[in-house]
């Protein structure tokens, strides 16, 4: 009888050293990816802004430290229609930014790069709150649908060569006003901010894989 309890007790014990082996194992490899992912963004985010700082301020853009490229209040207020100005900018801009992001270091590594249009919170003398938060996502789709349309059509070597990656990779999403961006130290919504245009790297949720 003491037997057998000795002989369970030391299944137990190769048991929770299996387990604990096991986690430790898990963390370890959870690190891992997670340090991978941090080197990535860095990387990335050196690189954007290598390619891009002289120009950010006469675009009045910036790139946040998630590899974010905003532009901020291209359209006209209530306007899908994309402005000259802004044409002109995405002409320049987006050839270098497919440029940057098909480079070897990144390009696999990519799941989507999604085009995203904001919205601020109202729409004229509209009351009804879904109302306001229906025409805004209307609008704010219509507005990366145009954006992502011309950026793809661009008579460009770089987007040739990456089309076919493009096609799988390449989204338009309308985000409505429900990522507002706020006044600093504020919680009142920033409104002109708010309305802006944001081309976002989404990666793999394994590196490597």
């Amino acid at each position: 009888m003491q037997d057998n309890e000795n002989n369970w007790m030391n299944i137990a014990d190769i048991m929770s050293a299996l387990m604990m082996i096991f986690m430790f194992i898990s963390i370890a490899f959870l690190y891992q990816i997670l340090n991978e992912k941090e080197i990535y963004k860095v990387s990335l985010n050196k690189a954007l802004h290598k390619e891009f700082d002289k120009d950010l301020e006469k675009w009045k853009a910036v790139i946040t430290d998630d590899n974010i490229m905003r532009f901020n209040s291209p359209f006209k207020v209530g306007s899908n229609k994309l402005p000259e100005e802004f044409s002109a900018i995405l002409a320049d801009y987006f050839p270098r930014y497919i440029k940057v992001l098909s480079n070897e270091k990144f390009k696999n590594e990519i799941e989507e790069i999604r085009v995203e249009g904001h919205t601020s919170n109202g729409w004229g003398s509209v009351m009804d709150k879904k109302k306001i938060y229906l025409k805004n996502m209307n609008l704010s789709q219509e507005r990366a649908s145009n954006v992502l349309a011309y950026c793809y059509d661009l008579n460009n070597t770089t987007i040739a060569t990456n089309l076919n990656w493009l096609q799988s990779n390449l989204r338009a999403n309308g985000m409505s006003f429900s990522k507002l961006l706020h006044k600093k130290g504020s919680n009142e919504e920033d409104k002109k901010r708010s309305r802006r245009v944001e081309f976002k790297v989404l990666t793999k949720d394994k590196l490597g894989n």
